[in-house]
């Protein structure tokens, strides 16, 4: 007779990993997202108007992997300038004299207009064509390339605002629940003051004395989104410090250092995964928000927020309304999804609401 072997023990983790895939439309949407987001740190040399190899007279040139610059002139191109490296590749295929270049997959930069170019007809904005997937804006600027580049600007301030909103925002709420008394007292009267403050008004006062850059605009949304998190956080502290496994810490003379970030705050992350998505959907609201009315991240950054704002202003031009608005929405929807996933993984009952 077979012995039959006891099921391999899972940790609460394999666990919560486990009901998370179960959650298909959350798990695809993060594999899909994520997977967007690392492809985006690819776009130099998937979306560019630069080449990526240029061979004249012998000589190899790597304009897309490298800061210099290489003027018309030094390749075989008349004009003044840097080299314009489409017109260069039809340039040494009708001369066939062995020199060559490979181009991006997607040959158009996000910043560069296209104003001169003879393939477009008339002023812009343009209709997408099968170069120009999904055209022009109303400067002449491939919105396709716009939006790719967009893309991983608005995902990583996003990631960037919640990651310091929550750093700033468990760590106030840690110590007000952890030690209590006054420090409690003091500490969440400066919390509702500090939550009072007008924040477009601060952004609007910032933005008219310097000229808000990437950073500068995480520090300031970070700034105004850890006061919800320090209220959940100081609810899990005083919850988890009343509980035998703190006491046992305690009377063992642990450090208090240790008994919060060895003991407690593992047992209180609960909250913080799972809000941080939809924390997520609203960093990347706000910054398209703050690109829409002129305060947000200087021209000509690529922004779904301007895209948009030129959507509004172009309204009958419908290539500039669906597909900036197809792509925040696309975006948000996943995240949601993802939410939806990470707060199943989380939920105790076998059947939630969301099944």
């Amino acid at each position: 007779m077979s012995k039959k072997t006891a099921p391999k023990s899972q940790s609460i983790f394999q666990k919560r990993l486990k009901k998370f895939k179960s959650f298909k439309r959350g798990y695809y949407s993060a594999l899909l997202l994520f997977g967007a987001f690392l492809l985006s740190f690819l776009n130099p040399i998937l979306v560019n108007n630069k080449a990526l190899a240029v061979s004249y007279q012998g000589e190899m040139y790597f304009p897309a992997l490298t800061t210099d610059v290489y003027q018309a002139k030094d390749l075989g191109q008349r004009m003044i300038g840097e080299a314009d490296y489409r017109q260069l590749a039809d340039q040494y295929e009708e001369k066939n004299e062995g020199d060559w270049v490979v181009m991006p997959l997607y040959p158009y930069s996000p910043i560069e207009s296209l104003l001169t170019d003879p393939k477009l007809p008339g002023p812009p904005p343009h209709s997408p064509t099968a170069e120009h997937w999904m055209g022009t804006d109303d400067r002449g600027r491939d919105v396709f390339a716009r939006l790719v580049y967009g893309f991983r600007i608005s995902l990583a301030f996003g990631l960037g605002v919640v990651t310091f909103g929550y750093v700033i925002g468990m760590t106030v709420g840690a110590c007000l629940g952890y030690f209590g008394g006054r420090l409690d007292i003091i500490g969440q009267r400066f919390v509702e003051m500090w939550s009072g403050m007008p924040f477009l008004y601060t952004v609007i006062i910032i933005s008219s004395l310097i000229k808000p850059d990437f950073l500068l605009l995480i520090a300031i949304l970070a700034a105004w989104r850890w006061m919800g998190i320090s209220y959940y956080m100081r609810g899990e502290f005083y919850r988890e410090k009343a509980k035998d496994y703190v006491s046992a810490a305690i009377a063992q003379g642990d450090s208090h250092s240790s008994i919060i970030f060895r003991h407690i705050l593992p047992n209180s992350l609960t909250p913080i995964i799972s809000f941080a998505p939809f924390a997520l959907v609203g960093a990347i609201g706000s910054l398209v928000s703050l690109d829409f009315l002129g305060f947000g991240l200087q021209p000509p950054t690529p922004s779904w927020g301007e895209l948009v704002k030129q959507g509004l202003a172009n309204i009958q031009k419908w290539h500039l309304v669906f597909f900036p608005l197809g792509a925040l929405f696309s975006t948000l929807l996943m995240v949601v999804f993802i939410g939806e996933a990470v707060r199943e993984a989380f939920d105790p009952k076998v059947f939630s609401r969301l099944r």
